[in-house]
């Protein structure tokens, strides 16, 4: 059981990095890296040239757990990537480089991508 889920592992890890080799952030074109838990999503907007985290939002915090503690996961995934898109515009963010972290583009990294488009931002 255990080597299933270690080659699972390192297969994410060895997509991630192949895609890392490509997908940099910057100032005007920053990277939403996604990093996905069995219960929660983890969204930051990263400028990769100053090293600086934007902008972070996650499911787990206490604000988002008061308003969607209710739904799925699949749909708060979906209402933190609205939230997302939200606060990059706030911030003046309105194109990114997305990085789904190795994980596949399916379920909840989907629909959180899905979210942000339609929040107006593009990539």
């Amino acid at each position: 059981m255990y080597d299933v889920a270690k080659k699972r592992l390192d297969a994410r890890i060895a997509r991630h990095e192949r895609v890392r080799k490509k997908v940099n952030g910057t100032a005007e074109c920053p990277r939403l890296a996604v990093r996905r838990t069995l219960n929660n999503m983890i969204v930051q907007i990263i400028d990769d040239v100053k090293h600086i985290s934007i902008l972070q939002l996650t499911t787990n915090s206490k604000e988002f757990q008061e308003e969607f503690g209710k739904l799925t996961k699949t749909e708060q995934s979906r209402k933190l990537g609205a939230k997302v898109a939200e606060a990059a515009k706030a911030k003046g963010i309105e194109t990114v480089v997305f990085d789904r972290g190795g994980y596949l583009y399916h379920g909840r990294v989907q629909a959180l991508a899905e979210a942000a488009r339609e929040g107006g931002i593009k990539f």
